[in-house]
């Protein structure tokens, strides 16, 4: 396993319990699925940059796009972001843990962890560094 790998796992699970905000990038006040991802990438040790100007049902992060400092792979380590469609016009963004997901719930207003194997089809994956 990537030891950056793990240090992003373990930032996005520091990260349960921060409250949801759309468009939250500050674990204080609340994040929404993309804050969660970049608080953990950067955790991690990963310096990652993203736009704040999407609608709620459109993350920034689409399929085709590979999100700066981060290579396109699997999706299967610890550590690894994925872009999760959660409805047909609406994607959700979260982090892969050992045991599962970290994601911010709109639904519980805050972020969560929730084990074993995402609800939602993967419809891309990043990591930081080189795949394999």
């Amino acid at each position: 396993m990537s030891v950056v790998g793990e240090r992003v796992a373990a930032a996005a699970r520091a990260l349960v319990g921060a409250r949801f905000r759309l468009h939250g990038r500050d674990p204080a006040l609340g994040l929404d699925c993309v804050g969660v991802a970049v608080a953990a990438l950067r955790g991690g040790g990963v310096n990652v940059a993203v736009r704040d100007d999407y609608p709620l049902r459109t993350a920034r992060w689409r399929a085709g796009d590979v999100p700066d400092g981060l290579v396109r792979c699997a999706g299967d380590r610890p550590g690894d972001v994925l872009l999760l469609r959660v409805a047909a016009t609406q994607v959700h963004v979260a982090v892969r843990t050992a045991g599962g997901i970290v994601h911010a719930d709109a639904g519980l207003r805050r972020v969560v962890e929730r084990p074993g194997v995402p609800e939602w089809p993967i419809v891309a994956a990043w990591r930081a560094g080189e795949c394999d």
